[in-house]
């Protein structure tokens, strides 16, 4: 089907993406890919049954050595990054992003309670951002918020709203997305906190602070989600500003990744250059692990949407370098040389995902070993086991725009 195009100048960078028609999108049809069906012809029922697993494991399983959910008490619950003993606003929307798309209300009522109760600033100039980093026992060791917190857990309380509906205070789930996308918009700017969004380069932050809120991450990059936030946002104003901010991150992806590998940088400045600055290191302007989910991102906007010609090719060539890898590391530079010797899960699952918008010959090697790969357990679990999740869910078609009941 041939769909309007629009050419867009950001940046310095002339670029053509279509028009989004939102009659043929995943994101309303409902009909994504399972590449484990395509590319390894395993059914659903086999699909149904390896995310049971995961879900077990966890959620459910051994404490010590598979477990990521932890209760405490009937109606509170954290997800634990065991590696570093403490837990992360990323990992609680990842949490309660794989309980919606599951339909786990219990848990995900437990874990935004948590989220609410422990991470969320009731007052000061902070007042509905969420602390990035907290003990077990909720105390904050980092007041300061990680800008993909606030994305995932708006994107997970509209999807809650629209599967189980509107309950009472905090689990008011669409009252309380709409106020945290108000926040990440229209945070008064101060000394010490910003707004999520920078509305002159219409770009996710790294940080919303002085420092952080100059440069951004690749990872936190998230057009798929910016598509629906501009028809799901109370306002007008800012229904526009989401439709710019995916056409936005679209153009920078193009900017950000290297023309001969691919890969992205973990921290970019806003033109989507590799981050100049050496405050957290001359590591961040490689490929490293936030970095992976860049893989993922572009995928998952080209399954709900279509809207950018340029995405398969780009999954294409990531995946043809890293196929070329022997063995595939889990770091490099963007040109390609090789910053480790340790191969990751997590990497692996973000790959497959890429394989929705990737030639299948391409697609199909990483889609086996994330199929075949053993549940991760041990002390460096979380990241490896939330991305190991996700990539289950995406690349097998069950991560599904949950549209409100009446639309």
């Amino acid at each position: 089907m041939l769909r309007p195009l629009k050419v867009l100048l950001v940046l310095g960078t002339l670029v053509t993406l279509a028009v989004v028609n939102t009659s043929a999108s995943a994101a309303t049809t409902g009909q994504t890919r399972n590449l484990f069906y395509e590319l390894l012809g395993k059914s659903e029922g086999e699909l149904d049954a390896k995310l049971g697993a995961a879900w077990a494991h966890f959620f459910q399983g051994d404490a010590a050595n598979q477990r990521l959910y932890f209760p405490v008490g009937p109606h509170l619950a954290y997800i634990a990054d065991i590696g570093s003993n403490d837990v992360r606003s990323e990992g609680m929307s990842y949490g309660m992003m794989l309980a919606v798309q599951l339909d786990k209300r219990d848990e995900f009522n437990c874990l935004w309670a948590w989220a609410n109760r422990y991470m969320r600033h009731a007052d000061g100039p902070r007042k509905g951002y969420f602390a990035w980093q907290c003990k077990f026992d909720g105390t904050q060791l980092d007041p300061g918020s990680a800008s993909d917190g606030e994305e995932w857990f708006a994107m997970a309380l509209f999807f809650a709203s629209h599967r189980w509906g509107n309950g009472a205070g905090i689990f008011n789930y669409e009252a309380e997305a709409h106020a945290i996308l108000r926040d990440m918009l229209h945070k008064p700017g101060s000394a010490e906190v910003t707004a999520i969004f920078d509305r002159t380069a219409k770009q996710v932050v790294f940080a919303p602070n002085a420092q952080g809120g100059r440069f951004t991450d690749p990872s936190y990059h998230l057009p798929a989600f910016y598509e629906l936030w501009a028809r799901w946002a109370d306002q007008p104003g800012d229904r526009a500003f989401w439709t710019e901010a995916a056409d936005t991150s679209r153009v920078f992806f193009h900017r950000a990744a290297h023309p001969q590998t691919g890969l992205m940088p973990e921290y970019a400045e806003f033109s989507g250059a590799p981050f100049a600055a050496t405050t957290y290191g001359t590591g961040k302007r490689d490929f490293r692990y936030d970095a992976w989910r860049t893989l993922a991102n572009v995928a998952l906007d080209h399954i709900w949407w279509h809207a950018d010609p340029w995405q398969p090719e780009q999954s294409n060539r990531v995946l043809r370098f890293l196929g070329s890898q022997s063995p595939l590391t889990d770091q490099y530079s963007l040109k390609g040389k090789s910053l480790s010797t340790d191969e990751s899960l997590g990497l692996i699952a973000m790959a497959a995902v890429a394989g929705q918008a990737a030639d299948p010959e391409l697609a199909r090697p990483f889609v086996q070993r994330l199929w075949d790969a053993p549940l991760p357990e041990g002390k460096w679990r979380y990241y490896n086991g939330v991305l190991y999740f996700l990539g289950l869910l995406q690349a097998g078609g069950r991560f599904q725009v949950l549209e409100a009941p009446h639309k």
